[in-house]
């Protein structure tokens, strides 16, 4: 596989972690220990809250674009899942993403400390981030942001939960959504498409890992569209989707294939396939494909909130 890698990212595969979540506890502590804080620029205030009960959320807001608004203005919102096959992860681990992302977009994000399997499995972790939802629409003019020009995204599983959203918010005739963002996005827990067979190994997530994660994450439970939006039977009369599948990823079909469906059901979508990349490869910045695709999503996002 190293001979299809794009060469900068092949370059820095040597010293990426293994991810393995066997042990998810001895995991998540592992993780942690690598992540690093990170430096807050002064042109952003942020703040933790718990909101809708128990969930807690981090706030990021771009201080410039909050005074050029205006007393009566409002800016457009990202309500930000992270990624860690619904095992792993937290808010501090997308701390520098989501920093950059308010500042470049100009949008207000909250980040969202959804509850995690197998202590948790679904639908605990999607009724945190429905609840988060509902917050936000209930309380943007809280924080500067505005309940009219709200978006949904996330990474791995985040982008589960945030696409599952979209169908529940769509189901229940709101919150209404004006975009959502599938970052290589966990969509479907059969298993069974072309690239999860080709990938048993895999860079970072293989298709090994990922039947760990959907066994924790469901837990013997029937899957639905909330859980696995891929088993959606109506994908029709959802907010525009800006979707990223990885060439060399597992997930990589999961993706292609519901950005299809969606298509075909007549929403609006932009489909971004990354030759040489794989699952994780585009939060290294050293390579210019990752630099591409961060830039990309943050320009889809900004386009989103300035057309609503």
């Amino acid at each position: 596989m190293e001979h299809r890698i794009d060469p900068e990212l092949l370059a820095v595969l040597p010293y990426l972690p293994m991810v393995d979540i066997t042990d998810p506890v001895a995991f998540r502590a592992a993780q942690r220990a690598r992540t690093q804080p990170v430096q807050r620029p002064d042109g952003l205030l942020v703040e933790d809250r718990i909101v809708a009960g128990d969930v807690p959320v981090r706030i990021y807001t771009p201080k410039e674009a909050a005074e050029a608004a205006g007393p009566d203005g409002s800016l457009g919102v990202l309500l930000w899942f992270h990624g860690g096959g619904f095992v792993f992860g937290d808010i501090d681990s997308s701390d520098g993403g989501c920093m950059a992302t308010a500042l470049e977009v100009g949008c207000v994000v909250v980040s969202v400390e959804y509850r995690l399997a197998p202590e948790h499995p679904f639908p605990a972790g999607f009724e945190d981030a429905w609840a988060a939802l509902r917050w936000v629409a209930e309380h943007a003019a809280s924080f500067g942001g505005d309940p009219a020009r709200i978006a949904v995204g996330g990474v791995s599983a985040g982008g589960c939960l945030a696409a599952a959203l979209a169908l529940r918010a769509r189901d229940e005739g709101g919150p209404a959504l004006v975009h959502q963002v599938l970052d290589t996005a966990v969509l479907d827990d059969r298993l069974d498409t072309p690239s999860m067979l080709e990938f048993e190994s895999a860079p970072l997530w293989d298709r090994r890992q990922a039947a760990l994660s959907w066994r924790y994450y469901l837990a013997g439970a029937e899957p639905t569209a909330y859980a696995a939006p891929a088993r959606a039977e109506d994908v029709a009369n959802l907010p525009p989707a800006y979707i990223t599948a990885n060439e060399l990823d597992p997930l990589r079909d999961e993706a292609i294939e519901y950005a299809g469906r969606l298509i075909r059901a007549g929403v609006r979508v932009e489909l971004h396939h990354r030759p040489g990349t794989f699952h994780g490869s585009n939060a290294i910045p050293a390579a210019d494909v990752s630099r591409r695709a961060t830039a990309d999503i943050r320009r889809a996002l900004r386009t989103a909130f300035e057309v609503a």
